[in-house]
C-alpha cells in the first residue's frame, strides 16, 4: 500500500473512482473498499500530509475541503437520516493525505 493512495492513485487517474462532487482544489468520491453502506471520502487536490500539517497557505483549500464535506454530509444526513465525519492522524492515518470520511447506514463486513 502507498503512502499517499489519494495522490499516487485516486488523482493520478491509476484507480478510477465514482466521482460524487468536485470543484477546482477539492474532490469527493465514493470509497474504494467502504467501511459504511454509503461512504464518501473528500480529499484536497493538493497534498497535505494530514489536518495537523495544513498551514496557513492551506486555507483556501481547507474552506473548499469543508464546503464539500458540509455538503456531502448535508446530502447523507437527508438521504440517510445522518452521518459520520472522520479524519485521522499519525498511525491512525493509513493514507499520509489530508482525507475526511462521510458515512452513513449500516457497516459494512
Amino acid at each position: 500500500m502507498p503512502d499517499d493512495f489519494y495522490c499516487d492513485e485516486v488523482l493520478s487517474g491509476r484507480t478510477p473512482v465514482e466521482i460524487v462532487c468536485e470543484t477546482e482544489q477539492v474532490l469527493a468520491f465514493r470509497h474504494t473498499r467502504p467501511h459504511w453502506a454509503v461512504h464518501v471520502v473528500v480529499i484536497p487536490k493538493r497534498h497535505i500530509p494530514s489536518i495537523l500539517e495544513v498551514t496557513p497557505e492551506d486555507s483556501s483549500v481547507v474552506d473548499e475541503l469543508l464546503a464539500v464535506v458540509w455538503k456531502v454530509a448535508a446530502d447523507l444526513t437527508k438521504s440517510e437520516g445522518g452521518c459520520h465525519l472522520v479524519t485521522n492522524t499519525g498511525s491512525y492515518q493509513e493514507s499520509k493525505h489530508l482525507h475526511v470520511h462521510v458515512g452513513a447506514g449500516e457497516v459494512r463486513g
